[in-house]
């Protein structure tokens, strides 16, 4: 059972943009100028290839060997820490903050988050390979101000039955041949995650999502060097010291038949209408590295009865949004939620109920709707921001939701 710890009062916050005009963050709603409107959807298609890599992850597997999830976690080594006192925010539920290394690290940076209710429902408490989780993904740059070099993901235990830990594994690309396979580090954003059956989903920016398979993590040797990734003989491979890595297994390519192509800055899992939602960074202007236009939100859904996406599949919504700096979302039974670091703000909208806004964290990322068979449904969120990189739950109907 989660413990919920539930902050009512307001108070003065070290965190700056946590206390907005004396009042909770997230506490009340402001009126929103402008609502989402309707894009025509066919306009926006996805091809996915699961089997891109199917010879080269088949020689890795027996090259490597595989771990099970509960595996990787009874070999878990970092310890998650309570959320600091100073931080609060409207309807907190519970939460956690990484360990001192992981929250103090100027070259690696928490983006994406999914759990294991995504993974499987709130069927046995929502526990995958046995094991309730919460997953983050992370890019790391080449220096605290070099470019982007690689991404991995977190998994972190969240059941009482087991210790507060978590183990961290590298996200690796394939490469080499079926008699000398090798991979190679995935040098992307990771602005999104989501974890849908077995199949874990990773924002790739300007092309769509990486496909991972979480029942076949590979086992890695731990010696060599920092710098060092792949195959170094015919039964060592290293992987930065990581003992374990995640080999993408195939791909889901965004196609825009008018208009800017998508940016894939964040993506969602919808379980009630089975699909994946996914929404755009874009600035009002003045950006250089960002576009500087309206973002979008398309939802794209599963194959009929499936975890998959057909070989191709049309949009089955698409929304213009009137809000900018948008680094999450989220959608649940008709309803979305948007999250904008820039603007510290959450943004929740249906097409009956129109807009309202919410104040928010600073540094904020992405979400993950958590359904519940018994206690209200939470949203979940982290904060980029080092040394403040918590980890958090909110009731979803403190923002909107019913």
């Amino acid at each position: 059972m989660i413990i919920r710890h539930v902050r009512t009062a307001a108070r003065t916050l070290l965190a700056a943009g946590l206390l907005i005009t004396g009042a909770l963050v997230g506490a009340s709603p402001a009126a929103a100028a402008a609502a989402p409107t309707d894009l025509p959807a066919s306009e926006y298609t996805l091809t996915a290839d699961y089997h891109k890599f199917d010879t080269l992850d088949s020689a890795l597997v027996t090259a490597l060997g595989t771990s099970a999830v509960h595996t990787v976690m009874e070999n878990a080594n970092h310890t998650r820490q309570a959320l600091p006192a100073s931080f609060s925010v409207g309807g907190l539920s519970t939460g956690f903050r990484f360990d001192d290394g992981d929250n103090s690290d100027c070259q690696s940076f928490p983006q994406g988050i999914t759990t294991s209710r995504d993974a499987v429902g709130t069927a046995n408490s929502g526990n995958y390979d046995g094991h309730q989780l919460v997953l983050v993904s992370w890019y790391t740059k080449d220096g605290c101000d070099g470019a982007q070099q690689r991404s991995r993901i977190t998994l972190v235990d969240w059941d009482a039955t087991y210790p507060n830990t978590y183990r961290k594994i590298l996200l690796v690309e394939p490469t080499g041949t079926a008699a000398a396979p090798d991979f190679k580090d995935i040098p992307i954003h990771a602005g999104g995650v989501s974890w849908y059956g077995d199949y874990l989903y990773v924002a790739d920016t300007g092309r769509g999502m990486r496909v991972f398979d979480m029942r076949k993590i590979l086992n890695t040797d731990t010696g060599g060097t920092a710098d060092q990734i792949g195959r170094q003989s015919d039964t060592v491979y290293y992987a930065h010291n990581y003992a374990y890595v995640l080999p993408q297994i195939g791909t889901v390519t965004s196609q825009t038949t008018s208009g800017n192509a998508l940016v894939w800055s964040s993506i969602s899992l919808d379980r009630v209408s089975r699909s994946a939602v996914m929404t755009e960074y874009t600035c009002q202007s003045g950006c250089t590295s960002y576009p500087n236009r309206p973002p979008r939100a398309v939802r794209f859904p599963f194959a009929p009865g499936a975890t998959t996406f057909a070989a191709t599949t049309t949009a089955s919504q698409a929304l213009q949004l009137p809000w900018y700096n948008l680094n999450g979302v989220a959608s649940h039974n008709g309803r979305w939620w948007f999250n904008s670091s820039g603007q510290k703000k959450l943004y929740y909208w249906t097409p009956t109920a129109g807009p309202s806004t919410f104040a928010w964290v600073g540094g904020g990322e992405s979400l993950s709707y958590w359904e519940d068979a018994t206690d209200p449904d939470l949203l979940w969120s982290l904060q980029e921001t080092t040394g403040g990189r918590n980890v958090f739950a909110v009731t979803q109907s403190t923002y909107g939701g019913g």
